[in-house]
């Protein structure tokens, strides 16, 4: 037998006061399995060992070598200290221990939970574990929400990087001072908008006088930063300023919770509500004066111009520079509107220039529209599929109602074995009563589970053939005759649009519309 030892660490285990405990150092796990080996009389082809990474993780770095080790069969068994060890996560326990492993004929062992994928009757207990591993990490993820968001109302800064301006104070975590070289610039950049230069010349100046952005400041300082994804990330751009000129850090107040991750099995994050941002007065030294940044605030205020007056807000942030990225702005000459690139404006031969009449733009957009209409959509094909799409609502209906019953009779399954769990750690019930109870709760709810998962797959089928026709129909109804584009049409139907530079001998600029239907 050739045996794969797996070994992983975390930030949790870091924190444990008692020094014996086998799970603090990577060490004493090896030392444990490798006697286990021994004991056995088999070989040690590999030991894999992840540390400070946690078992929610899905991107740990030797457990990723060893699935893909465990695929070309290298070995023959997988050991760790716990199941836990190898996951925590029941969806993983489930795709490897009980799925992939067994078809590449590897046996998996956890020592100490006495978790064996050889032993009879064996997978109720590892599929509890990892039911009891779920509910520690949902746990965990609010209990550390909880922490942070406790923290945040102190006034403790909670990030990995420090904003443009300011440092991390080495000897007080979570508090903030300030990095005198950086708050120059940032005084400068209030000053010079306050004097009346705008957001583009105030980037151009400080590009032409080479002084790096944040970004590329915190690169040369050693200091950790989030790296860039633009070719012209070093430069300073419109949005740079006008996002410094109207954070409110700069005037000592923290605030953060902007962003939020949609679960805790999920590192992405989305906006949050500017209601709900976290802001806690006078937690540092402020980089710029009251009166300042109230002069400033008020600028701000009376140069904004509006969101959509005539032409000027009407492709605003949807067109993108073709050659580097930079988000077009638009701009006013005799009359007429433009969207040019700002990069070319605040560096110069940072970019050929990007550059478009918005009247011109509009009208390729509409003529597009038109064709794309004309050639999909069928007006008797879609009153068809309008007239099917209400018969499927009600049958849609009746399968939500369906559902939802059997969701709570999952909670009442779930409840029922955590339950029993709980009764067993206390010693209410023995370790084979509470194995009895198990079975029988968890076989029905993965019953139950099946038909929810099969009336899912039913709802999403029969909602995608009525959503499809209802959006077709919509389509046609509203922009089949549209005569003119507005902001709205705009903000519906297009994700992004590339613009180019116009070519010299056929006098056409490059345009490739990204459609969000």
């Amino acid at each position: 037998m050739r045996a794969a030892i797996y070994c992983r660490l975390s930030e949790e285990d870091r924190n444990k006061h008692s020094c014996t405990d086998d799970s603090e150092s990577i060490q004493n796990q090896k030392s444990m399995l490798l006697q286990y080996v021994m004991d056995k009389g088999w070989d040690i082809f590999g030991i894999y060992s992840d540390d400070d990474y946690a078992g929610a993780d899905r991107n740990r770095p030797e457990w990723t070598r060893l699935i893909a080790d465990a695929e070309q069969r290298k070995f023959d068994v997988v050991l760790c200290k716990t199941q836990s060890r190898f996951t925590r996560e029941l969806e993983m326990v489930e795709k490897y221990i009980h799925g992939l492993f067994p078809k590449w004929g590897i046996r998996f062992i956890g020592v100490v939970d006495n978790a064996d994928t050889e032993v009879k009757g064996n997978k109720k207990s590892r599929q509890i574990n990892g039911l009891v591993n779920e509910w520690y990490l949902e746990d965990m993820s609010e209990n550390i929400k909880s922490v942070l968001t406790s923290r945040r109302l102190q006034g403790f800064h909670i990030g990995a990087f420090a904003l443009y301006g300011y440092k991390k104070d080495p000897d007080n975590k979570g508090r903030l001072i300030i990095d005198d070289e950086a708050a120059a610039v940032v005084r400068e950049v209030f000053t010079m908008y306050a004097s009346g230069y705008g957001r583009t010349a105030i980037a151009r100046m400080l590009n032409d006088r080479g002084i790096p952005n944040p970004t590329e400041y915190k690169r040369l300082k050693g200091i950790r930063y989030k790296p860039p994804d633009s070719k012209t990330a070093t430069l300073w751009k419109y949005f740079a300023i006008s996002d410094m000129l109207t954070n409110e850090m700069y005037i000592g107040t923290m605030v953060q919770g902007k962003y939020g991750s949609i679960s805790y099995k999920s590192k992405e994050n989305r906006p949050r509500p500017k209601e709900d941002w976290i802001r806690v007065e006078s937690t540092h030294e402020a980089i710029i004066d009251r009166d300042l940044w109230d002069n400033v605030q008020e600028m701000v205020r009376k140069n904004a111009k509006p969101f959509n007056i005539g032409k000027i807000g009407l492709f605003a942030k949807t067109v993108r520079c073709i050659y580097c990225g930079y988000t077009m702005r638009s701009i006013k000459s005799h009359g007429r509107y433009y969207l040019t690139c700002g990069t070319k404006h605040t560096a110069k031969d940072a970019c050929i220039g990007s550059f478009i009449p918005v009247s011109e733009l509009a009208q390729i957009v509409l003529d597009e529209l038109r064709s794309l209409l004309n050639e999909h959509l069928d007006l008797d094909e879609v009153e068809h599929r309008v007239k099917f799409s209400n018969n499927l609502n009600e049958r849609v209906e009746k399968l939500k109602t369906d559902r939802s019953v059997y969701q709570s009779k999952i909670t009442e399954y779930t409840k029922a074995v955590k339950d029993s769990y709980l009764d067993k750690a206390k010693g209410i019930i023995s370790e084979a009563e509470f194995l009895e109870y198990s079975r029988d709760f968890s076989g029905e709810k993965s019953r139950i589970e099946s038909i929810v998962k099969d009336l899912d797959a039913e709802i999403a089928a029969l909602e995608c053939k009525r959503d499809n026709a209802n959006s077709k129909r919509d389509l046609v109804e509203q922009y089949a005759t549209v005569e003119s584009l507005d902001r709205i049409m705009v903000e519906k139907l297009i994700d992004h649009i590339t613009v180019g530079k116009r070519d010299k001998t056929t006098r056409q600029v490059p345009v490739k519309i990204y459609w969000s239907f």
